[in-house]
């Protein structure tokens, strides 16, 4: 199973097999970092733009692994591992249900991508425990649910509707 610098468990055996896509793909099938930033790698830009700006990968020719500006960050509004629902108050600090939980990371000897996905923070906990996996088939822990049912409670109370002469009382 793929590790952090640290030492500790990703949760999985390869990232790459948590792409569906790569952020800079247009949905015709593009590749938007070689338009918007050729300047980056010019090289990388010019033989984007030769195939009018084509992905290889949508093409067939390369794999994820193989383009050097490939990046897949899923902000997802639920866990990827146990489907928890994010509920996020407005104007108040409280701390996100979900976090972000990298699945590739820097390494002096080959070329890394950055490539996350969303998990909550209790099974987030979980996988740098290096005993859970990300695509282990889970249910949202008993905490865990407390605290967004505690949320959603809030929010529905936010939402009530009372007259003056209510709150007056």
């Amino acid at each position: 199973m793929e590790k952090t610098p640290t030492g500790t468990s990703v949760g999985v055996d390869d990232p790459y097999d948590h792409v569906e896509r790569c952020d800079h793909l247009t949905d015709d099938g593009r590749c938007r970092f070689a338009f918007e930033r050729p300047e980056a790698d010019p090289a990388f830009a010019e033989a984007r733009q030769r195939d009018d700006y084509a992905c290889p990968v949508v093409e067939g020719s390369w794999e994820w692994r193989d383009c050097p500006h490939m990046r897949c960050r899923k902000r997802g509004h639920e866990c990827a591992r146990c489907g928890l629902a994010e509920v996020r108050m407005a104007h108040d600090d409280d701390r996100p249900l979900l976090e972000e939980h990298h699945l590739s990371y820097r390494d002096e000897t080959r070329l890394t991508h950055e490539i996350t996905v969303a998990l909550c923070r209790w099974c987030h906990a979980k996988v740098h425990g290096s005993w859970a996996r990300v695509d282990d088939d889970a249910t949202p822990d008993a905490e865990a649910v407390a605290v967004r049912e505690e949320r959603r409670s809030r929010e529905l109370a936010e939402l009530s509707f009372s007259t003056a002469n209510e709150r007056e009382e």
